[in-house]
């Protein structure tokens, strides 16, 4: 689903276009109303803060087993989504709800889905994760997500009075030919909710969010989970915000809470125009179109 509302930025006081961004650091359990409340409690501090999009991370309403994926999982619109949907709408930002267990009617297995709410309390974009996490890790960490997940099929970009945004969840952040495709698509700014895990944040979640930032120059808004879990992998935090030249703008600690950073769209036009990367790509090398 996209909107149709293109914008290319809205003008701050200064006269330059941009607005201020927001990601939410918090740890979900399998308790959905703490988990809304906690998340309402940070979008609210973002808001107060100035930020006009506040991005929450990936299943920020509920992780729990993995055998009790379909019991919590939740129609859209649903319960989880309309409590957002309010609170978009009572704040009067964008919100982008990480993502969610989504329940479809027949089917077996849920998508992973981030969900983008107006201002209004609007949908108006959902991206179903398309790469699914299954994975050993020496078996220090065991996640098999296609077991009650199954993948999202189309590449999202939601074209809002603020930006276009591109939309995707966690570990799509390893297949950078989907972060190509929403630049292509008119990407200015790529939300990533995540539940990042200890081993791999450690060696990769930063280097991967600015090297998907400086290969597409875009900005990069990065939500992570935070903290052990009793009955999950343990999350990596350190939640970021990215600028088009890789530098990262904010960073969480090991804790709850919220980063705010200034996206600048004059400052991304600038990069592009210095460094035209994104005008020299060749088709022929496009990885669809190779025999």
């Amino acid at each position: 689903m996209k909107t149709g509302n293109e914008g290319s930025g809205r003008s701050s006081d200064d006269g330059r276009a941009g607005f201020k961004a927001a990601a939410v650091q918090m740890l979900a359990t399998s308790d959905t109303e703490a988990n809304l409340q906690e998340a309402a409690k940070w979008v609210r501090a973002a808001a107060a803060r100035g930020a006009e999009l506040v991005v929450l991370p990936e299943v920020f309403n509920w992780r729990g087993s993995a055998s009790a994926t379909f019991s919590f999982a939740e129609f859209i619109p649903g319960p989880s989504s309309s409590r957002m949907a309010a609170l978009a709408r009572d704040l009067g930002v964008y919100l982008l709800a990480g993502s969610m267990l989504e329940k479809v009617a027949g089917a077996d297995r849920v998508f992973n889905t981030s969900l983008l709410l107006d201002p209004g309390g609007r949908l108006v974009a959902k991206y179903r994760k398309i790469h699914l996490f299954d994975v050993n890790l020496d078996g220090d960490v065991v996640v098999s997500e296609s077991k009650f997940r199954q993948p999202g099929h189309e590449p999202v970009v939601a074209h809002t009075r603020l930006c276009p945004l591109g939309l995707s969840v966690c570990y799509d952040l390893r297949f950078p030919e989907l972060y190509r495709t929403l630049s292509q698509r008119g990407a200015q700014v790529i939300s990533v909710p995540s539940v990042f895990t200890v081993p791999t944040g450690k060696a990769h979640w930063e280097i991967l969010l600015r090297a998907r930032a400086i290969e597409n120059q875009v900005y990069v808004i990065a939500p992570d989970q935070i903290g052990q879990h009793p009955s999950s992998m343990d999350a990596y935090g350190h939640s970021m915000i990215v600028d088009p030249w890789g530098k990262v703008l904010a960073e969480a600690q090991g804790s709850p809470g919220i980063i705010c950073a200034d996206i600048d769209l004059d400052y991304l036009a600038a990069v592009r125009k210095r460094l035209p990367a994104l005008t020299h790509r060749q088709e022929f090398l496009d990885p669809t179109r190779l025999g």
